[in-house]
């Protein structure tokens, strides 16, 4: 078999497998030179592709392209204001049992009459009731209420 001198070269400057494997990792990271030539050979780099002309025309494509994507686009609808959120406040309070047991009993006539409403809805519902009383009803009806001592009870009385 006739080898061409570009042949024997070529297999004279193939490496073993294990100078492969030896040399791989190094030369991926370090070497910039190919094995055999003297010249130095730049590292790859990705190749730009021409941008497609949606976006040529965000970036400053031609006039004619930015018109008919200007003409796609509809038009971006504003939204509306958000509202602010209502600040929660979190309280406790003392009241009689009897006064407590009202609650309950509101609260089954809102699920009678097909509502479904919470302790702390019937307590607002009341305070809403009660501010648009006159002065002197409102008074009336703090007077009318047994005065009782304010803070938490005792841990052993129940």
């Amino acid at each position: 078999m006739v080898k061409t001198k570009a042949a024997a070269v070529a297999t004279e400057n193939k490496p073993t497998t294990a100078e492969k494997t030896r040399t791989t990792v190094r030369s991926a990271a370090k070497s910039t030179k190919l094995p055999g030539t003297k010249k130095a050979v730049a590292p790859a780099t990705a190749v730009k592709k021409p941008l497609p002309a949606s976006q040529r025309a965000e970036t400053g494509g031609s006039s004619t392209s930015s018109k008919l994507v200007s003409k796609l686009k509809p038009a971006k609808a504003e939204k509306p204001a958000k509202e602010k959120k209502v600040k929660l406040v979190r309280d406790s309070f003392t009241m009689p049992k009897a006064e407590y047991r009202l609650i309950s009993l509101l609260k089954d006539r809102c699920l009678m009459a097909g509502v479904a409403a919470k302790k702390s809805e019937i307590l607002r519902a009341a305070l809403a009731s009660l501010s648009e009383l006159s002065d002197a009803a409102v008074l009336a009806a703090v007077r009318r209420l047994q005065v009782i001592m304010t803070g938490r009870p005792a841990k052993g009385s129940k």
